[in-house]
């Protein structure tokens, strides 16, 4: 009987916001207060399980997204992303500019969410596109591979942090164990992908050329806006290589990890970039804390969205669903790091949005992290590829593409949804290939 009432739960999620299209986050509350209803939770139970759910899901993740949504903002603001982008076209030349766009997406991408990423970085990509007459397809999918991956796999991404807070994985692991993912996912979906899809011209509207284009003289140097968007990741890297190497319990060994924890490592970043990218580039401290204040706004609901996935796990938890769906799953001869791919997968099929994808993924599988002996870091990683697979129409990235790229619907599938789909292939199998080695 639970596994009927969860079934008919996540299709009432799918209806709600595929055919009804509700607002996500009202679709989790409503399909977990039916699940608390159809496993007899007394009302008062039922109502303390999704505060205690939200709360225990956004303590930690507010500050995480909130800090890093912030200094993406910080990063497009300033220019730092438009002087990534030259710098590193000057340093690999024109003949490697695909390299160089694909490099400014990852690391432009690690602290801006993707939907900024893609409107801040894809009309500089229809600029250099047109500057050096390369394919605008083949300079644009590996940046999109890249911003890609990084939505999907790295924190402090929305559905990345999450899935690591649920699973209770350690974010410097997931983060390293990400990037060794990330980049031979982007070589095979982005350069390597491009020399084999289908010939498409894309002429990009006008209007989606790059509404500001800074003067040289604005750029802050390529040095200052590399360290800024890449220090959270060195912080972070740092702690969780070296503080093996400590004592445990020793002073050291405590600074470092607290320097190193995400919060702090973001925290540190935002502080410095505050002078480098605003202060010290003749910003007031008006404009820049408006420049916050706008980036905190555009993740209220992708935390709502979250919150309600929380909700959604803890009532699994505390009705005994998780522990029945537990027992299920461990019959399965399947790997846990599979089946969490394919479940995400044909979510994020139905459903068209990753994160929500990867979010409702982890209310049903997080069982297994407690009942066997997987990685949750890997889970995390697993969850994240499949939840990048097969994009397609009802998929808000699968438009932006189409539209910014004017494209139709049939070129649009042949690229975007075979450059995804790559992706997610490519991310399951190094999760499969490293937990042979974890």
């Amino acid at each position: 009987m639970p596994l009927v009432i969860v079934s008919i739960g996540i299709l009432l999620l799918f209806l709600l916001i595929v055919l009804f299209r509700l607002n996500a986050f009202v679709a989790f509350i409503i399909v977990t207060i039916g699940i608390g209803f159809g496993q007899g939770m007394p009302l008062d139970t039922l109502i303390s399980s999704i505060e205690n759910g939200i709360g225990n899901t956004l303590g930690f993740l507010v500050m995480i997204l909130g800090l890093g949504a912030m200094l993406g903002k910080l990063v497009a603001e300033s220019g730092a992303a438009q002087q990534i982008t030259n710098g590193l076209i000057q340093i690999f030349g024109v003949q490697n500019t695909k390299i160089a766009v694909m490099l400014t997406g990852f690391i432009v991408g690690i602290t801006m969410f993707y939907s900024v990423g893609f409107v801040i970085l894809v009309p500089l990509v229809f600029t250099v596109a047109s500057s050096t007459g390369l394919s605008l397809i083949g300079v644009g999918l590996p940046m999109l591979a890249s911003l890609s991956v990084t939505h999907g796999f790295l924190p402090p991404h929305p559905a990345p942090s999450a899935l690591s807070v649920m699973f209770g994985a350690d974010l410097g692991k997931t983060l390293i164990f990400g990037i060794l993912l990330a980049i031979p996912a982007i070589l095979i979906s982005g350069p390597l992908l491009t020399r084999f899809l289908p010939k498409v011209e894309a002429k990009p509207l006008k209007e989606f050329m790059a509404s500001k284009t800074f003067e040289a003289s604005e750029l802050p140097s390529l040095t200052n806006s590399l360290f800024t968007a890449l220090l959270p990741v060195l912080l972070i890297g740092f702690a969780t290589l070296i503080s093996g190497f400590f004592k445990e319990g020793g002073i050291l060994l405590k600074w470092i990890n607290f320097i190193g924890n995400p919060v702090i490592a973001l925290l540190l970043t935002l502080l410095l970039g505050t002078y480098t990218l605003g202060i010290a580039r003749k910003k007031s401290m008006d404009d820049v804390m408006k420049i916050y204040a706008e980036a905190v706004s555009g993740i209220t609901m992708v935390l709502l969205i979250i919150s309600g996935a929380g909700a959604l796990k803890q009532i699994l938890i505390d009705s005994g669903v998780s522990n029945y769906i537990g027992g299920l799953l461990e019959i399965t001869s399947l790997s846990p790091l599979l089946l969490g791919w394919i479940i995400a997968t044909l979510i994020r099929f139905a459903v068209g949005s990753a994160t929500v994808a990867g979010l409702t993924t982890a209310g049903i599988v997080s069982p297994l992290i407690q009942t066997t002996s997987v990685s949750p870091e890997l889970m995390v990683l697993a969850i994240g590829s499949g939840s990048l697979m097969l994009s397609h129409v009802n998929d808000s990235g699968f438009w932006l593409f189409k539209e910014y790229f004017n494209l139709n619907v049939k070129e649009t599938l042949s690229t975007w949804t075979v450059m995804e789909t790559s992706i997610g292939i490519s991310g399951l199998l190094g999760v499969l290939i490293l937990n042979q080695f974890i």
